[in-house]
């Protein structure tokens, strides 16, 4: 293929992306011959300095090549080897210098022949270098990074670490918490004191359902003096079908979920709210986690006559899709991109993306380890428009994933779709299984892959998710950048206890509820989030987990709750998406201002906002002012920011002002005139707990002020009141 035309690409030498670290590379130097090392520094180097040193030496490697050392000339720049020790005549150097097959060296201007003929003669002798030694280190490779090898952490398969001794082990419940005492210990840190029960009930009701525990249930649960009270908790709140809402949230986060296309005329997504539905669905049946990820990776190969399969399959119609690409190839490979950054991300914990381009830049994955991934899924390219196809007896109608032809995937040299390098057969990173098996071309690859992912020997998977576990009750993953395991990402804090979970993860069946009672029975888990002077001076950023971590609750989370103490929550699951009410304003900012947001009637716009329509380029408000996950790549984390916007949308915004009259109508229901009761109301709700009585007599003067001093009706008196109930930093925040 002829590359001249690309004029971008400077010193077109040996100008694209390097397939592998070849063999040669690593071979020792030429013996030493005094003839050749002749030849070497009376004609090759003088003409390397003179015409290729200044693109290729130094500090300058246009094209990943150097000239100044054997080893790093014989690895090669971005096309892969510069010499061809085997057949000399077939070496890139000599091709570029001939001005063949596109390849120009020097840019600049063919050289002429005797100099042609010099190096052809120096490549016949075995490619000598002077004394017979390279001068230079070769320029480091991936290989050669800072990041872990494989056989070392994360990298080596996963086994059950022994339970630390400590020295005052009457503190713990579990092994989870002989690991975190254990490191405690070490700094002379002691754990945080239990938490009272109204912050339990609060901190495990909104953990596993995303809402707010009733005043009833909190009463409740303080009455009880069982032991086991707890427990019996966590069962009730694992068996709501809440809890599948709120876990099927942080599932969606992760694998990029949205119902439109994005782009200019951003088009709605057919049918993909089934997805959305398996998922909370999976979450609630405790499916377990190694089916889960293989029914969305190969639901149409495992059970083809499964809806429910067929419709977990929509994982690959998630992403963005450019309906009127200007370049259809690059097009295509973007939407490839997307899936394999999300399963290696989601999956593995690696930034395998990064070596679409060339060799990861710190952690050990080669480029061919990027386009053997992508060859799992390269047959599904034409599935990114907005096909439905009818499955199942009943011919439901879903988004779902099928392979169509035989795609021959390549290595794309820098990649480009239309420079294609070396052929490659599906397969995983090599880190990961140093035998490098291949999976074959075939159908069946994706099942194969998945089956790859949830073995026990590959090192990843479950430490990924075992992490994420950790991660969304302990607000922060025992390694803090979930979806990056490597040098990239932040170390580990825990290595043994996130191996234990591992292994108690794939011991238990890959069963999630097991889990989640197994971290929330911890003692650890129940610990106040109040740090001592002494955890503060010595862990400020509690990566001990000396104590528990207050948070601010989610974007849904604030959205919600506020729906569910006014009263109006509509608690009706599944089903196509809605659209509530957006400001003017909003609308106008589109390129076709409402376009695809037909509002829905006040009761289906006041259901959860995992069901809110979640459109690319038109965000609801509230949940936009308050983090809601990016939905273009994998959202591992929901970071916390605190702008103006939040405290402005909640004062002022149609929807808190709109619930706030709920909420006050709700504080009057059967208490007219009674500000003491109201107030009283109002904490419950909003806090779980009774106010104190001078918190009470301090509400119950505000309200007189703005009847008495502001000339407010009684009502609009008592909706100013609602409205900062629900602005309360006690509301929006969980100890």
């Amino acid at each position: 293929m002829m590359v001249r035309s690309l004029a971008w690409l400077p010193a077109l030498v040996l100008a694209i992306a390097s397939t592998r670290p070849d063999a040669r590379a690593e071979e020792p130097p030429a013996p030493a011959d005094p003839a050749k090392a002749e030849l070497f520094t009376t004609r090759i180097e003088p003409l390397l300095t003179a015409r290729c040193l200044k693109c290729h030496g130094g500090e300058k490697t246009r094209g990943g090549l150097r000239v100044d050392d054997r080893a790093a000339l014989l690895k090669g720049g971005d096309l892969g080897p510069a010499v061809d020790l085997d057949e000399p005549g077939e070496s890139l150097l000599l091709k570029a210098v001939r001005y063949e097959e596109g390849l120009e060296m020097p840019p600049s201007g063919r050289i002429p022949e005797d100099e042609v003929k010099a190096i052809t003669d120096w490549l016949a002798a075995g490619a000598p270098w002077k004394d017979g030694d390279s001068s230079k280190p070769a320029p480091a490779g991936p290989e050669e990074s800072t990041a872990p090898a494989a056989g070392s952490w994360p990298y080596r398969e996963v086994a059950r670490p022994a339970v630390p001794a400590v020295r005052d082990p009457s503190w713990a419940r579990n092994p989870v918490d002989t690991f975190l005492l254990a490191g405690m210990e070490a700094d002379d840190l002691a754990p945080a004191p239990e938490a009272d029960r109204r912050t339990l009930i609060r901190r495990a009701t909104y953990d596993l359902t995303g809402l707010p525990p009733t005043p009833a249930d909190v009463e409740e649960f303080e009455a009880d003096p069982a032991p086991d009270a707890f427990e019996r908790l966590v069962d009730r709140l694992l068996a709501s079908p809440q809890y599948g809402e709120a876990w099927g949230r942080h599932w969606l986060d992760l694998v990029r979920y949205a119902e439109t296309n994005g782009y200019e005329r951003d088009a709605a997504k057919p049918f993909i709210w089934r997805y959305r539905d398996y998922v909370v669905d999976a979450f609630n049946a405790d499916k377990p986690f190694d089916r889960f990820l293989t029914e969305q990776l190969a639901g149409d190969e495992v059970a083809p006559d499964s809806v429910e399969a067929q419709v977990a399959t929509g994982f690959y119609r998630l992403g963005v899709w450019d309906d009127e690409p200007a370049d259809k190839p690059l097009a295509r490979y973007d939407m490839l991109d997307g899936i394999v950054s999300t399963v290696g991300q989601v999956f593995l914990g690696m930034t395998i993306n990064c070596a679409r381009c060339h060799d990861h830049k710190k952690d050990p994955i080669p480029q061919t380890d990027y386009y053997r991934l992508m060859a799992f899924f390269i047959d599904m390219g034409g599935q990114t428009g907005l096909q439905t196809r009818k499955v199942g007896p009943d011919r439901v109608e879903v988004m779902a994933a099928a392979e169509r032809g035989r795609a021959e995937p390549h290595v794309l040299l820098r990649g480009n779709p239309n420079l294609e390098g070396p052929k490659v057969e599906p397969g995983v990173p090599a880190v990961l299984d140093p035998g490098q098996a291949t999976f074959g071309p075939g159908v069946g690859k994706r099942r194969a892959l998945a089956e790859w992912l949830a073995d026990r020997r590959n090192p990843m998977t479950a430490r990924v998710f075992a992490n994420r576990l950790w991660q969304y009750h302990f607000g922060r993953g025992l390694v803090p950048s979930p979806n990056d395991f490597g040098t990239l990402g932040e170390p580990a804090t825990h290595p043994e206890l996130l191996d234990w979970l591992a292994v108690e993860l794939m011991d238990g069946g890959w069963k999630v509820k097991r889990m989640h009672r197994l971290l929330m029975l911890s003692s650890a888990y129940r610990m106040s989030s109040r740090p001592s002077e002494q955890a503060l001076a010595r862990d400020p950023a509690n990566r001990k987990f000396q104590r528990f971590p207050m948070r601010r609750l989610t974007a849904e989370e604030v959205r919600d709750a506020i729906l569910n103490v006014a009263g109006v929550l509509n608690p009706k699951a599944k089903g196509p998406w809605v659209c509530p009410p957006i400001p003017d304003e909003v609308l106008a900012g589109q390129s076709v201002p409402g376009q695809g947001w037909s509002v829905s009637s006040p009761e289906d716009a006041a259901r959860r906002s995992l069901y809110v329509h979640v459109k690319r380029s038109l965000a609801v408000p509230i949940l936009a002012t308050h983090d809601a996950a990016d939905t273009d790549t994998s959202c591992p984390v929901r970071y916390t920011t605190t702008v103006p916007t939040q405290a402005l949308g909640m004062l002022n915004g149609a929807f808190a002002n709109e619930l706030a009259e709920k909420l006050a109508d709700r504080l009057a229901a059967g208490r007219e005139g009674d500000d003491a009761a109201q107030v009283r109301e109002a904490v419950r709700l909003t806090t779980g707990r009774e106010p104190t009585a001078d918190e009470s007599a301090r509400d119950v003067a505000f309200l007189r002020s703005l009847r008495e001093e502001a000339g407010l009706s009684e009502r609009a008196a008592l909706v100013q009141y609602a409205l900062l109930a629900i602005n309360a930093n006690a509301f929006l925040y969980l100890d």
